[in-house]
Protein backbone atom coordinates (compact mmCIF):
# COMPACT_ATOMS: atom_id res chain seq x y z
CA UNK A 1 0.00 0.00 0.00
CA UNK A 2 1.37 3.38 -0.97
CA UNK A 3 2.13 5.79 1.84
CA UNK A 4 0.52 9.22 1.93
CA UNK A 5 3.57 10.50 3.85
CA UNK A 6 5.71 12.71 1.62
CA UNK A 7 9.11 14.40 1.73
CA UNK A 8 7.19 17.57 2.61
CA UNK A 9 5.83 15.78 5.69
CA UNK A 10 9.35 14.64 6.53
CA UNK A 11 10.59 18.24 6.47
CA UNK A 12 7.86 19.35 8.87
CA UNK A 13 8.38 16.44 11.25
CA UNK A 14 12.17 16.77 11.13
CA UNK A 15 12.01 20.42 12.19
CA UNK A 16 9.71 19.60 15.10
CA UNK A 17 12.07 16.79 16.15
CA UNK A 18 14.89 19.36 16.21
CA UNK A 19 12.90 21.47 18.69
CA UNK A 20 11.78 24.07 16.16
CA UNK A 21 8.52 25.72 17.24
CA UNK A 22 8.55 28.78 14.97
CA UNK A 23 9.57 29.27 11.34
CA UNK A 24 9.48 32.25 8.99
CA UNK A 25 9.07 32.82 5.29
CA UNK A 26 6.75 33.14 2.31
CA UNK A 27 4.65 30.51 0.57
CA UNK A 28 5.51 30.04 -3.09
CA UNK A 29 5.09 27.65 -5.97
CA UNK A 30 8.27 25.77 -5.07
CA UNK A 31 7.71 25.28 -1.33
CA UNK A 32 3.96 24.72 -0.95
CA UNK A 33 4.19 20.96 -0.18
CA UNK A 34 6.51 21.63 2.77
CA UNK A 35 4.43 24.49 4.12
CA UNK A 36 1.23 22.50 3.60
CA UNK A 37 2.73 19.80 5.82
CA UNK A 38 3.62 22.37 8.48
CA UNK A 39 0.07 23.72 8.37
CA UNK A 40 -1.54 20.29 8.60
CA UNK A 41 0.67 19.12 11.47
CA UNK A 42 0.09 22.38 13.38
CA UNK A 43 3.10 21.93 15.68
CA UNK A 44 5.17 24.80 14.25
CA UNK A 45 4.08 28.42 14.19
CA UNK A 46 4.74 29.80 10.72
CA UNK A 47 5.18 33.58 10.59
CA UNK A 48 4.44 35.10 7.21
CA UNK A 49 7.10 37.65 6.38
CA UNK A 50 6.42 40.28 3.72
CA UNK A 51 9.66 39.43 1.95
CA UNK A 52 12.28 36.71 2.09
CA UNK A 53 14.88 39.23 3.23
CA UNK A 54 12.75 40.07 6.24
CA UNK A 55 12.06 36.40 6.92
CA UNK A 56 15.78 35.56 6.93
CA UNK A 57 16.49 38.36 9.41
CA UNK A 58 13.58 37.17 11.56
CA UNK A 59 14.99 33.64 11.66
CA UNK A 60 18.35 35.14 12.65
CA UNK A 61 16.84 37.24 15.46
CA UNK A 62 14.87 34.22 16.66
CA UNK A 63 18.03 32.09 16.78
CA UNK A 64 19.97 34.71 18.75
CA UNK A 65 17.32 35.03 21.45
CA UNK A 66 16.21 31.39 21.64
CA UNK A 67 19.69 29.91 21.37
CA UNK A 68 18.26 27.30 18.97
CA UNK A 69 17.76 26.84 15.27
CA UNK A 70 16.20 29.69 13.27
CA UNK A 71 14.32 28.52 10.16
CA UNK A 72 13.51 30.46 7.00
CA UNK A 73 11.55 29.06 4.02
CA UNK A 74 11.98 30.79 0.69
CA UNK A 75 11.00 30.19 -2.87
CA UNK A 76 13.42 29.44 -5.66
CA UNK A 77 15.45 31.89 -7.74
CA UNK A 78 14.34 35.44 -6.89
CA UNK A 79 12.98 34.29 -3.54
CA UNK A 80 16.22 32.56 -2.56
CA UNK A 81 18.16 35.59 -3.80
CA UNK A 82 16.01 37.88 -1.67
CA UNK A 83 17.00 35.88 1.41
CA UNK A 84 20.72 36.31 0.75
CA UNK A 85 21.10 39.60 2.63
CA UNK A 86 19.67 38.00 5.77
CA UNK A 87 21.87 34.94 5.38
CA UNK A 88 24.94 37.15 5.08
CA UNK A 89 24.03 38.87 8.34
CA UNK A 90 23.47 35.51 10.03
CA UNK A 91 26.96 34.48 8.88
CA UNK A 92 28.42 37.69 10.32
CA UNK A 93 26.62 37.05 13.61
CA UNK A 94 27.35 33.33 13.87
CA UNK A 95 23.64 32.52 14.04
CA UNK A 96 22.41 28.94 13.49
CA UNK A 97 19.92 29.54 10.68
CA UNK A 98 18.54 26.77 8.47
CA UNK A 99 17.40 28.11 5.12
CA UNK A 100 15.11 25.69 3.26
CA UNK A 101 14.35 26.66 -0.30
CA UNK A 102 12.64 24.98 -3.18
CA UNK A 103 14.14 24.23 -6.54
CA UNK A 104 12.73 23.54 -9.97
CA UNK A 105 11.93 19.92 -10.78
CA UNK A 106 14.98 17.66 -10.87
CA UNK A 107 14.64 17.12 -14.62
CA UNK A 108 15.09 20.87 -15.15
CA UNK A 109 17.78 21.71 -12.59
CA UNK A 110 21.05 23.13 -13.98
CA UNK A 111 19.88 22.73 -17.59
CA UNK A 112 18.95 26.40 -18.17
CA UNK A 113 15.59 25.41 -19.66
CA UNK A 114 13.84 28.56 -18.47
CA UNK A 115 11.53 26.92 -15.92
CA UNK A 116 9.80 29.19 -13.41
CA UNK A 117 12.31 30.71 -10.98
CA UNK A 118 15.16 28.74 -12.57
CA UNK A 119 18.14 30.77 -11.39
CA UNK A 120 21.61 30.10 -12.74
CA UNK A 121 23.64 28.20 -10.14
CA UNK A 122 21.36 28.89 -7.20
CA UNK A 123 23.32 26.41 -5.10
CA UNK A 124 26.56 28.24 -5.85
CA UNK A 125 24.96 31.55 -4.89
CA UNK A 126 23.82 30.18 -1.54
CA UNK A 127 27.10 28.39 -0.91
CA UNK A 128 28.97 31.66 -1.37
CA UNK A 129 27.16 33.37 1.52
CA UNK A 130 26.35 30.48 3.86
CA UNK A 131 28.51 28.21 5.94
CA UNK A 132 27.40 25.43 3.57
CA UNK A 133 24.69 24.71 0.99
CA UNK A 134 23.22 21.35 -0.05
CA UNK A 135 20.76 19.98 -2.58
CA UNK A 136 18.48 17.02 -1.91
CA UNK A 137 18.94 14.82 -4.98
CA UNK A 138 16.61 11.94 -4.09
CA UNK A 139 13.73 11.35 -1.72
CA UNK A 140 15.62 8.72 0.25
CA UNK A 141 18.46 11.08 1.10
CA UNK A 142 16.24 13.97 2.29
CA UNK A 143 16.51 13.14 6.00
CA UNK A 144 20.27 12.68 5.79
CA UNK A 145 20.84 15.99 4.02
CA UNK A 146 18.57 17.87 6.43
CA UNK A 147 20.34 16.28 9.40
CA UNK A 148 23.73 17.25 8.08
CA UNK A 149 22.60 20.81 7.36
CA UNK A 150 21.03 21.41 10.79
CA UNK A 151 24.01 19.84 12.53
CA UNK A 152 26.41 22.05 10.63
CA UNK A 153 24.39 25.18 11.39
CA UNK A 154 24.47 24.40 15.12
CA UNK A 155 28.13 23.34 15.28
CA UNK A 156 30.73 25.88 16.29
CA UNK A 157 31.49 28.20 14.71
CA UNK A 158 27.77 28.39 14.02
CA UNK A 159 26.24 29.93 10.92
CA UNK A 160 23.54 29.70 8.24
CA UNK A 161 23.17 26.62 6.04
CA UNK A 162 20.92 26.34 2.98
CA UNK A 163 19.13 23.27 1.63
CA UNK A 164 17.48 23.04 -1.79
CA UNK A 165 14.63 20.53 -2.19
CA UNK A 166 13.30 20.30 -5.75
CA UNK A 167 9.53 20.62 -6.01
CA UNK A 168 8.99 17.15 -7.47
CA UNK A 169 10.89 15.54 -4.59
CA UNK A 170 8.81 17.40 -2.01
CA UNK A 171 5.76 15.52 -3.33
CA UNK A 172 7.33 12.05 -3.43
CA UNK A 173 5.54 9.55 -1.19
CA UNK A 174 7.86 7.69 1.16
CA UNK A 175 7.66 5.51 4.23
CA UNK A 176 7.93 7.56 7.38
CA UNK A 177 11.46 7.10 8.83
CA UNK A 178 11.15 5.25 12.13
CA UNK A 179 14.26 7.03 13.41
CA UNK A 180 12.20 10.21 13.81
CA UNK A 181 10.53 8.62 16.85
CA UNK A 182 13.52 9.41 19.09
CA UNK A 183 15.49 11.71 16.87
CA UNK A 184 18.51 13.60 18.19
CA UNK A 185 20.81 15.69 16.04
CA UNK A 186 24.35 14.22 16.01
CA UNK A 187 26.02 17.38 17.28
CA UNK A 188 29.74 16.97 17.86
CA UNK A 189 30.94 17.40 21.46
CA UNK A 190 32.80 20.63 22.22
CA UNK A 191 36.57 20.31 22.14
CA UNK A 192 38.17 20.20 25.57
CA UNK A 193 41.86 21.17 25.41
CA UNK A 194 44.44 18.65 26.56
CA UNK A 195 45.87 18.76 30.06
CA UNK A 196 49.15 20.06 28.64
CA UNK A 197 47.38 22.92 26.85
CA UNK A 198 45.44 23.86 29.98
CA UNK A 199 48.55 23.67 32.14
CA UNK A 200 50.36 26.08 29.80
CA UNK A 201 47.35 28.41 29.70
CA UNK A 202 47.17 28.40 33.50
CA UNK A 203 50.88 29.13 33.81
CA UNK A 204 50.55 32.17 31.60
CA UNK A 205 47.52 33.45 33.52
CA UNK A 206 49.20 32.90 36.91
CA UNK A 207 52.16 34.95 35.73
CA UNK A 208 49.88 37.96 35.15
CA UNK A 209 49.32 40.70 37.70
CA UNK A 210 47.02 42.94 35.67
CA UNK A 211 44.80 40.58 33.60
CA UNK A 212 42.06 41.55 31.16
CA UNK A 213 39.39 39.18 29.81
CA UNK A 214 38.06 40.02 26.32
CA UNK A 215 34.80 38.18 25.48
CA UNK A 216 33.23 37.64 22.06
CA UNK A 217 30.27 35.87 20.54
CA UNK A 218 31.94 32.49 20.97
CA UNK A 219 32.04 32.97 24.74
CA UNK A 220 28.29 33.41 25.25
CA UNK A 221 28.00 29.96 26.81
CA UNK A 222 30.86 30.63 29.22
CA UNK A 223 29.22 33.28 31.38
CA UNK A 224 29.52 31.36 34.64
CA UNK A 225 33.25 30.78 34.20
CA UNK A 226 33.84 34.34 33.00
CA UNK A 227 32.09 35.68 36.10
CA UNK A 228 34.42 33.58 38.28
CA UNK A 229 37.46 35.08 36.53
CA UNK A 230 36.00 38.51 37.22
CA UNK A 231 35.74 37.60 40.89
CA UNK A 232 39.38 36.49 40.87
CA UNK A 233 40.45 39.99 39.83
CA UNK A 234 40.16 40.16 36.03
CA UNK A 235 38.70 43.19 34.30
CA UNK A 236 36.32 42.50 31.41
CA UNK A 237 35.64 44.02 28.02
CA UNK A 238 33.40 42.59 25.28
CA UNK A 239 32.97 42.75 21.56
CA UNK A 240 29.64 44.21 20.46
CA UNK A 241 28.40 40.66 19.74
CA UNK A 242 29.72 39.25 23.02
CA UNK A 243 27.89 41.66 25.28
CA UNK A 244 25.97 40.53 28.34
CA UNK A 245 27.97 37.32 28.81
CA UNK A 246 28.65 38.75 32.27
CA UNK A 247 26.17 41.39 33.52
CA UNK A 248 27.48 44.79 32.47
CA UNK A 249 26.44 46.60 35.63
CA UNK A 250 29.46 45.07 37.38
CA UNK A 251 31.96 47.85 38.20
CA UNK A 252 34.82 46.03 36.44
CA UNK A 253 32.96 45.14 33.26
CA UNK A 254 33.55 47.77 30.57
CA UNK A 255 31.04 46.06 28.29
CA UNK A 256 31.68 47.13 24.71
CA UNK A 257 33.45 50.36 25.61
CA UNK A 258 36.56 48.85 24.07
CA UNK A 259 38.51 52.09 23.79
CA UNK A 260 38.56 52.91 20.10
CA UNK A 261 39.07 56.67 20.08
CA UNK A 262 39.50 56.88 23.85
CA UNK A 263 43.01 57.59 25.11
CA UNK A 264 41.85 56.96 28.69
CA UNK A 265 41.29 53.30 27.85
CA UNK A 266 44.19 52.75 25.45
CA UNK A 267 46.59 54.21 28.01
CA UNK A 268 45.25 51.72 30.53
CA UNK A 269 45.77 48.87 28.06
CA UNK A 270 49.49 49.67 28.15
CA UNK A 271 49.51 48.67 31.83
CA UNK A 272 47.72 45.35 31.23
CA UNK A 273 50.14 42.42 31.18
CA UNK A 274 47.70 39.75 29.89
CA UNK A 275 44.74 40.03 27.53
CA UNK A 276 42.85 36.73 27.50
CA UNK A 277 40.68 36.79 24.36
CA UNK A 278 37.90 34.19 24.39
CA UNK A 279 35.64 33.46 21.42
CA UNK A 280 36.29 36.80 19.78
CA UNK A 281 37.57 37.76 16.34
CA UNK A 282 38.75 41.23 17.45
CA UNK A 283 36.89 42.46 14.40
CA UNK A 284 38.22 45.26 12.25
CA UNK A 285 34.87 47.02 12.48
CA UNK A 286 35.35 47.53 16.20
CA UNK A 287 39.13 48.00 16.29
CA UNK A 288 39.50 50.54 13.49
CA UNK A 289 40.70 47.82 11.11
CA UNK A 290 43.08 46.59 13.82
CA UNK A 291 44.53 50.05 14.48
CA UNK A 292 43.36 49.95 18.13
CA UNK A 293 46.40 49.40 20.34
CA UNK A 294 45.67 46.38 22.52
CA UNK A 295 47.82 44.90 25.28
CA UNK A 296 50.90 43.30 23.76
CA UNK A 297 50.50 39.94 25.52
CA UNK A 298 47.42 38.37 23.90
CA UNK A 299 46.46 34.80 24.77
CA UNK A 300 43.56 33.53 22.69
CA UNK A 301 40.95 30.80 23.14
CA UNK A 302 38.70 29.94 20.21
CA UNK A 303 36.86 26.92 18.89
CA UNK A 304 38.02 27.80 15.38
CA UNK A 305 41.74 27.11 14.86
CA UNK A 306 41.75 29.62 11.97
CA UNK A 307 41.14 32.41 14.51
CA UNK A 308 44.80 32.15 15.53
CA UNK A 309 46.48 35.33 14.30
CA UNK A 310 43.61 36.29 12.01
CA UNK A 311 43.59 39.88 13.24
CA UNK A 312 45.97 40.38 16.17
CA UNK A 313 48.96 38.11 16.86
CA UNK A 314 48.69 35.82 19.86
CA UNK A 315 51.51 34.81 22.17
CA UNK A 316 49.63 31.58 22.89
CA UNK A 317 46.53 30.00 21.31
CA UNK A 318 44.21 27.27 22.55
CA UNK A 319 41.69 25.66 20.20
CA UNK A 320 38.79 24.74 22.44
CA UNK A 321 35.24 25.38 23.57
CA UNK A 322 35.06 28.57 25.62
CA UNK A 323 33.19 27.13 28.61
CA UNK A 324 35.21 23.91 28.75
CA UNK A 325 38.50 25.77 28.42
CA UNK A 326 37.71 28.37 31.08
CA UNK A 327 36.42 25.67 33.43
CA UNK A 328 39.71 23.81 32.99
CA UNK A 329 41.63 27.02 33.55
CA UNK A 330 39.72 27.85 36.73
CA UNK A 331 40.41 24.47 38.27
CA UNK A 332 44.11 25.26 37.94
CA UNK A 333 44.23 28.89 39.11
CA UNK A 334 41.57 29.30 41.80
CA UNK A 335 43.25 30.24 45.05
CA UNK A 336 46.54 30.87 43.25
CA UNK A 337 46.02 33.97 41.08
CA UNK A 338 47.36 37.12 42.73
CA UNK A 339 46.57 40.33 40.91
CA UNK A 340 48.52 43.50 41.65
CA UNK A 341 47.42 45.46 44.72
CA UNK A 342 44.99 48.17 43.70
CA UNK A 343 44.38 46.76 40.18
CA UNK A 344 40.71 46.00 40.74
CA UNK A 345 40.10 49.48 42.14
CA UNK A 346 41.95 51.02 39.19
CA UNK A 347 39.78 49.09 36.73
CA UNK A 348 36.58 50.17 38.46
CA UNK A 349 37.80 53.77 38.36
CA UNK A 350 38.63 53.36 34.67
CA UNK A 351 35.06 52.31 33.93
CA UNK A 352 33.57 55.26 35.80
CA UNK A 353 35.89 57.75 34.14
CA UNK A 354 35.58 56.30 30.64
CA UNK A 355 31.79 56.13 30.74
CA UNK A 356 31.49 59.71 31.96
CA UNK A 357 33.95 60.85 29.31
CA UNK A 358 32.12 58.98 26.54
CA UNK A 359 28.67 60.17 27.56
CA UNK A 360 30.01 63.71 27.75
CA UNK A 361 30.68 63.65 24.01
CA UNK A 362 27.04 62.95 23.16
CA UNK A 363 25.54 66.30 24.10
CA UNK A 364 21.78 66.16 24.60
CA UNK A 365 21.80 62.42 23.88
CA UNK A 366 24.18 61.62 26.72
CA UNK A 367 21.28 60.86 29.07
CA UNK A 368 19.39 58.55 26.70
CA UNK A 369 21.08 55.34 27.81
CA UNK A 370 20.29 55.87 31.49
CA UNK A 371 16.73 56.97 30.71
CA UNK A 372 16.04 53.91 28.60
CA UNK A 373 17.67 51.52 31.06
CA UNK A 374 15.35 52.82 33.76
CA UNK A 375 12.33 52.48 31.47
CA UNK A 376 13.05 48.95 30.19
CA UNK A 377 12.64 45.79 32.27
CA UNK A 378 15.97 44.26 33.26
CA UNK A 379 15.35 41.15 31.14
CA UNK A 380 14.01 42.95 28.04
CA UNK A 381 15.46 42.11 24.62
CA UNK A 382 17.47 45.04 23.18
CA UNK A 383 17.41 45.12 19.36
CA UNK A 384 19.01 47.88 17.31
CA UNK A 385 19.52 48.99 13.75
CA UNK A 386 22.41 51.06 12.41
CA UNK A 387 21.83 54.56 13.76
CA UNK A 388 23.97 57.30 15.27
CA UNK A 389 22.37 56.51 18.63
CA UNK A 390 23.24 52.83 18.42
CA UNK A 391 26.74 53.37 17.08
CA UNK A 392 27.42 55.39 20.23
CA UNK A 393 25.49 54.69 23.41
CA UNK A 394 23.37 51.79 22.12
CA UNK A 395 26.28 49.50 21.33
CA UNK A 396 28.80 50.73 23.88
CA UNK A 397 27.11 52.05 27.03
CA UNK A 398 23.57 50.69 27.44
CA UNK A 399 24.04 47.90 30.04
CA UNK A 400 22.99 44.35 29.21
CA UNK A 401 22.64 41.45 31.61
CA UNK A 402 22.41 38.39 29.37
CA UNK A 403 23.91 37.58 25.94
CA UNK A 404 20.52 36.65 24.49
CA UNK A 405 19.28 40.20 25.09
CA UNK A 406 21.74 41.55 22.54
CA UNK A 407 20.54 41.71 18.90
CA UNK A 408 21.93 44.09 16.28
CA UNK A 409 23.31 44.03 12.69
CA UNK A 410 26.80 42.62 13.23
CA UNK A 411 27.60 43.29 9.58
CA UNK A 412 26.53 46.94 10.04
CA UNK A 413 23.80 46.71 7.40
CA UNK A 414 21.03 49.31 7.59
CA UNK A 415 17.36 48.37 7.70
CA UNK A 416 17.69 45.04 9.53
CA UNK A 417 16.64 46.05 13.03
CA UNK A 418 12.86 45.79 12.66
CA UNK A 419 12.99 42.28 11.20
CA UNK A 420 15.60 41.10 13.72
CA UNK A 421 13.28 42.50 16.39
CA UNK A 422 10.28 40.61 15.05
CA UNK A 423 12.22 37.35 15.21
CA UNK A 424 13.51 38.23 18.66
CA UNK A 425 9.99 39.01 19.90
CA UNK A 426 8.78 35.66 18.56
CA UNK A 427 11.38 33.94 20.78
CA UNK A 428 11.16 36.22 23.80
CA UNK A 429 8.39 34.51 25.75
CA UNK A 430 7.21 36.86 28.50
CA UNK A 431 10.14 39.25 28.04
CA UNK A 432 9.56 42.59 26.37
CA UNK A 433 11.35 43.43 23.13
CA UNK A 434 12.46 46.95 22.25
CA UNK A 435 13.79 47.87 18.80
CA UNK A 436 15.70 51.11 18.22
CA UNK A 437 16.03 52.10 14.58
CA UNK A 438 16.56 55.23 12.54
CA UNK A 439 14.06 56.55 10.05
CA UNK A 440 16.26 55.44 7.13
CA UNK A 441 16.49 51.87 8.34
CA UNK A 442 12.83 51.75 9.39
CA UNK A 443 11.50 52.90 6.03
CA UNK A 444 13.75 50.48 4.13
CA UNK A 445 11.63 47.50 5.24
CA UNK A 446 8.60 49.16 6.79
CA UNK A 447 6.26 46.58 5.26
CA UNK A 448 7.42 44.06 7.84
CA UNK A 449 5.67 46.15 10.48
CA UNK A 450 2.51 44.35 9.40
CA UNK A 451 4.11 41.00 10.13
CA UNK A 452 4.31 42.17 13.74
CA UNK A 453 0.68 43.35 13.55
CA UNK A 454 -0.59 40.07 12.14
CA UNK A 455 1.37 37.98 14.64
CA UNK A 456 0.27 40.14 17.58
CA UNK A 457 3.82 40.47 18.88
CA UNK A 458 4.79 42.26 22.08
CA UNK A 459 7.18 44.76 20.54
CA UNK A 460 8.01 48.43 21.03
CA UNK A 461 9.66 50.11 18.05
CA UNK A 462 11.58 53.34 18.75
CA UNK A 463 12.34 55.36 15.60
CA UNK A 464 15.11 57.93 15.94
CA UNK A 465 13.87 60.28 13.23
CA UNK A 466 16.29 62.88 11.88
CA UNK A 467 14.72 62.74 8.40
CA UNK A 468 17.85 61.50 6.74
CA UNK A 469 20.81 59.15 6.81
CA UNK A 470 22.62 60.62 9.80
CA UNK A 471 25.49 58.12 9.73
CA UNK A 472 26.09 58.83 6.03
CA UNK A 473 26.11 62.57 6.70
CA UNK A 474 28.85 62.11 9.30
CA UNK A 475 30.96 60.15 6.80
CA UNK A 476 30.39 62.82 4.17
CA UNK A 477 31.40 65.53 6.63
CA UNK A 478 34.65 63.70 7.35
CA UNK A 479 35.56 62.56 3.84
CA UNK A 480 33.80 64.86 1.36
CA UNK A 481 34.37 68.28 2.95
CA UNK A 482 30.81 68.34 4.27
CA UNK A 483 29.04 67.83 0.94
CA UNK A 484 25.92 65.92 1.96
CA UNK A 485 24.61 64.57 -1.32
CA UNK A 486 21.68 62.10 -1.34
CA UNK A 487 21.38 61.87 2.44
CA UNK A 488 18.09 63.67 3.11
CA UNK A 489 15.09 61.40 3.28
CA UNK A 490 11.39 62.04 2.91
CA UNK A 491 9.11 59.61 4.68
CA UNK A 492 5.49 59.31 5.78
CA UNK A 493 4.23 60.83 8.99
CA UNK A 494 4.80 58.10 11.57
CA UNK A 495 1.71 58.87 13.61
CA UNK A 496 -0.52 58.49 10.57
CA UNK A 497 1.37 55.36 9.57
CA UNK A 498 0.70 53.84 12.99
CA UNK A 499 -2.96 54.77 12.75
CA UNK A 500 -3.37 52.57 9.67
CA UNK A 501 -3.30 49.51 11.92
CA UNK A 502 -4.33 51.11 15.22
CA UNK A 503 -0.79 50.87 16.58
CA UNK A 504 -0.48 52.99 19.76
CA UNK A 505 1.82 55.90 18.93
CA UNK A 506 3.99 58.17 21.11
CA UNK A 507 6.25 61.07 20.18
CA UNK A 508 9.28 62.45 22.07
CA UNK A 509 10.34 66.01 21.29
CA UNK A 510 12.78 66.79 24.11
CA UNK A 511 15.79 64.98 25.53
CA UNK A 512 14.54 64.87 29.10
CA UNK A 513 11.27 63.09 28.16
CA UNK A 514 12.81 60.19 26.23
CA UNK A 515 12.63 57.59 28.99
CA UNK A 516 9.17 58.64 30.11
CA UNK A 517 7.86 58.42 26.56
CA UNK A 518 9.20 54.89 26.08
CA UNK A 519 7.80 53.93 29.50
CA UNK A 520 4.31 54.94 28.37
CA UNK A 521 4.68 52.74 25.29
CA UNK A 522 5.92 49.81 27.37
CA UNK A 523 2.88 50.00 29.62
CA UNK A 524 0.83 48.69 26.69
CA UNK A 525 1.11 45.01 25.78
CA UNK A 526 1.48 44.39 22.07
CA UNK A 527 2.96 46.47 19.28
CA UNK A 528 3.67 50.14 19.99
CA UNK A 529 5.56 52.82 18.03
CA UNK A 530 7.64 55.66 19.49
CA UNK A 531 9.04 58.48 17.38
CA UNK A 532 11.95 60.53 18.70
CA UNK A 533 11.90 63.77 16.72
CA UNK A 534 15.62 64.41 16.62
CA UNK A 535 15.17 67.72 14.83
CA UNK A 536 13.15 68.92 17.81
CA UNK A 537 15.49 67.34 20.38
CA UNK A 538 18.62 68.71 18.72
CA UNK A 539 21.27 67.59 16.24
CA UNK A 540 23.29 64.54 17.18
CA UNK A 541 26.90 65.63 17.79
CA UNK A 542 29.89 64.23 15.84
CA UNK A 543 31.24 61.06 17.40
CA UNK A 544 34.38 58.96 16.94
CA UNK A 545 35.97 58.86 14.40
CA UNK A 546 34.16 61.92 13.05
CA UNK A 547 35.04 64.12 16.02
CA UNK A 548 38.73 63.76 15.13
CA UNK A 549 39.70 62.36 18.52
CA UNK A 550 42.84 60.30 18.29
CA UNK A 551 43.24 56.94 19.98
Amino acid sequence: MASDYTVGDLVAEFLAACGVTTAFGIASVHNIPMLDAIGRRNTIRFMMARGELGGAHMADGYARVSGGLGVIFSSTGPGAANAVGGLIEARFAGSPVLHITGQTATRHVDREMGAVHDAFDQLGMLGSVCKAAYRVRSAQQALGVLTRAATEALSAPMGPVSVEIPIDLQRVQIERPAMLDNFVLPLPPPRVPTAAELDELAARVLAAKRPLLWLGNGAKGAGRAAAKLLNLGFGIVSSFNGRGTVPEDHPRNLGALIGNGMKTITDFYETVDLCLVVGCRLRGHETGDCALKLPTNIVQVDTDPAANGRTYASSYFVAGDAAATLDGLLSRIEGKLAVAPGYTDEFAALKRTAQQEFLGTLGLYGTFSAQLRQAMPRDAIWVRDVTQNNTTWGNRIFPLNDPHQNVYPVGAGIGQGLQLGIGAAAASGDRRTVVMTGDGGFFLNVGELWTAVQEKLDLTVVVMNDRGYGVIKRIQDATQQGRRFFADLQGPDLERLAALSDIPFFRCTSADTFGATVSRALEIRGLTLVEVDMNAVGEFPPYYPFNRRAA
